[in-house]
């Protein structure tokens, strides 16, 4: 009896290693550099469409848009801000997810506003996330599944065909030390590919200290950002609920360890909640958890969540809260976040239907 074959599911490219696209490439007509040719295009120059590559002989170009996929996932939605930030939900299905329910993720695109060349992309590791801090969008639904390297690199390349790429922070949706080795193996490709360099790329985690004493060891191409929100143990715990138990002095001295084997200062991240992490107190408790620490402090204004209970702080409490952190010898910075407008800014990011 005559059967009707499985589908068979088709790699995208960029799960594809050089040396596969190469044996594919080959296999379909064209020449071993092509291979090379079509990485470029996408990843340097951000073509998303292989008709558009003109520089591959046009038999290969038709054959290639037959035989692989160009992009593993769907752009299901893209929300443009007044300011020119952009937020795509990109829809990335794979086969053991819920069958009519595809994993989704959300990446930022946000123009540079200062003479520095080129946009900073917000990229995800994770469909969800499991730290569930209650200030942030992303972990309220939990999390569904870690993103495999080839679902973050596409974030990339869908990053760069919307304009050259300057820097890059990965502090979308998910815990990233949690997926280290597909960040790290995606990360590895945009730096020797895309050409950003390691300090132009930050990795925002909540800093679980064993995680990032290994990434320290591992020779990073990136920069490193550890959300602590707060000073006070207590209300850490309640704040990241993931690190609950895991005293801020064991996390500070990761960071410590990190500086010492990689020769570059982590950044303490803290969001400033209004009556509850930016006051007078809450200051002069972190100057004296940070005294004598090679670190910067960046201080990010709450970003409304609809499902929250906080309030954005009054933009004379930071600014107050940044004074106390200077007069006491730090470096601070304030990240008043863009693409409001949109639900495109820091902690605002979800796994949307």
């Amino acid at each position: 009896m005559n059967t009707v074959p499985e589908p068979v599911e088709r790699a995208p490219l960029l799960a594809l290693s050089l040396a596969e696209l190469e044996t594919r490439v080959v296999a379909l007509g064209g020449r071993a550099f092509h291979a090379r040719i079509v990485r470029r295009e996408v990843l340097e120059r951000g073509v998303l469409d292989y008709g558009a590559m003109t520089s591959l002989p046009a038999g290969l170009r038709s054959a290639l848009a037959e035989e692989v996929p160009l992009l593993g996932g769907t752009e299901v939605e893209r929300r443009v801000a007044p300011d020119g930030t952009t937020k795509l939900l990109i829809a990335l299905p794979r086969a053991d997810d819920t069958p009519g329910k595809p994993a989704t993720v959300e990446t930022v695109h946000i123009p540079s506003r200062k003479r520095e060349r080129g946009a900073t992309l917000c990229v995800s590791t994770q469909v969800g996330c499991p730290v569930a801090c209650p200030f942030c969008a992303s972990g309220l639904l939990g999390l569904t599944r870690n993103l495999a390297s080839h679902e973050i690199l596409e974030q990339y390349a869908r990053g760069r065909a919307l304009g050259e790429l300057g820097r890059s922070v990965v502090m979308g949706i998910g815990e990233p030390l949690l997926n280290y080795a597909a960040l790290r193996e995606a990360l590895d490709v945009v730096h020797a590919e895309m050409g950003l360099g390691a300090r132009k790329i930050t990795v925002s985690t909540v800093g679980f200290p064993e995680r990032v004493r290994r990434a320290a060891e591992s020779a990073p191409q990136h920069e490193l950002a550890i959300s602590l929100h707060t000073a006070f143990d207590e209300q850490r715990d309640e704040l990241v609920p993931a690190m609950r138990g895991t005293p801020i002095e064991e996390v500070l001295d990761a960071g410590d360890a990190w500086f010492v084997a990689t020769g570059r200062e982590i950044t303490y991240e803290i969001v400033l909640l209004a009556g509850v992490t930016d006051t007078p107190a809450h200051a002069t408790e972190l100057a004296r958890r940070l005294r004598g620490r090679r670190c910067t402090v960046n201080l990010i204004p709450f970003n409304a969540v609809e499902e929250s209970p906080y309030r954005r702080p009054r933009p004379e409490d930071v600014e107050h809260f940044k004074q106390s952190l200077t007069d006491a010898g730090l470096v601070a910075t304030v990240r008043w976040s863009r693409g409001l407008e949109h639900d495109a800014a820091c902690g605002q990011l979800r796994a949307r239907a």
